[in-house]
């Protein structure tokens, strides 16, 4: 994995319904507000949290991992039980709107062609651990990819990447959503 985008992080992946894997780097925050970002048409006071970049992949368009006990009007990919990852508009407004729905931002996104991540996974360039809200959400995500690393290289890791077969590393496929981050 030489990719500089992804050194030390912790990236939200899952599978769309085109089989292609997306996602967002979970512990990179900028040091930008959202009313520097935003278009001045959308209400920017109610969003409080960093701006963290999401990944390489459009890094102009806006992305909203964000919770939902329904799906959204607009197109969204179901991350997690109540959690959805969009960049839609529609849905990016719907969030701003609001003063207390639990959401992050990020600016663009990681993304990998049919076969890619599999393939990265087969050779040793990322561990697979399961996701869960509270990691989604982490307020704090400084010492996250030290902290999941070393879960991931424990001798209880029950579920890695690296050294993975072919049939490990289609775990990514049988799961709703993982997190997956590179050795270095």
């Amino acid at each position: 994995m030489l990719d500089p985008n992804f050194s030390h992080t912790v990236v939200l992946a899952t599978r769309t319904p085109d089989a292609e894997t997306v996602g967002v780097i979970l512990n990179h925050p900028t040091s930008l507000a959202a009313d520097e970002v935003l278009p001045p048409e959308l209400p920017s006071g109610n969003y409080r949290d960093k701006l963290y970049f999401g990944g390489p992949v459009l890094v102009q368009v806006l992305v909203a991992l964000f919770r939902s006990e329904r799906a959204p009007p607009a197109p969204a990919f179901h991350v997690l039980k109540d959690v959805y990852l969009s960049m839609h508009p529609d849905n990016i407004k719907m969030l701003l709107a609001s003063k207390h729905r639990r959401y992050r931002l990020y600016l663009g996104f990681s993304g990998w062609a049919p076969g890619q991540l599999e393939d990265e996974l087969a050779a040793d360039g990322w561990y697979v651990l399961p996701a869960d809200d509270e990691l989604l959400f982490r307020h704090d995500t400084a010492g996250l990819w030290r902290e999941l690393l070393d879960k991931a290289t424990s001798p209880h890791a029950s579920l890695r990447g690296r050294g993975a077969s072919r049939a490990q590393a289609a775990a990514l496929d049988c799961a709703f959503s993982k997190v997956i981050l590179p050795p270095r």
